[in-house]
């Protein structure tokens, strides 16, 4: 079973760059589609990106494409969210997620981060 521990969010303004990693243990990493989602105050969960288990295939969501790159690097069992031009509308706490398949996009995903806030001011 593998465990998830996002860092990299922060407050930033807007026009600004972050990167978001997630790190993965317990697990064999590589055998894992990965995705990010967010969620802001008030609002339902919502699939940010996802990429497969050896990156051959990604996915954004309208909102995001275009200003952000997911990545992975297997070899350090990490994941990552490259956020460019953020946006006071990119508010929300992040997480990142793992299903134990070829590539998961929207999901379902069997494993979850506890989050990490990123707030964009603007």
């Amino acid at each position: 079973q593998v465990q998830l521990v996002e860092s990299g969010g922060g407050l930033v303004q807007a026009g600004d760059s972050l990167r978001l990693s997630c790190a993965a243990s317990g697990g064999t990493f590589s055998r894992y589609a990965m995705g990010w989602f967010r969620q802001a105050p008030g609002k339902e969960r919502e699939f940010v990106a996802a990429i497969s288990r050896g990156s051959g295939s990604t996915s954004y969501a309208d909102a995001v494409k275009g200003r952000f790159t997911i990545s992975r690097d297997n070899a350090k069992n990490t994941l990552y969210l490259q956020m460019n031009s953020l946006k006071p509308e990119d508010t929300a706490v992040y997480y990142c997620a793992a299903a134990l398949s070829l590539y998961a996009g929207k999901g379902p995903y069997n494993y979850w981060g506890q989050g990490t806030q990123v707030t964009v001011s603007s």
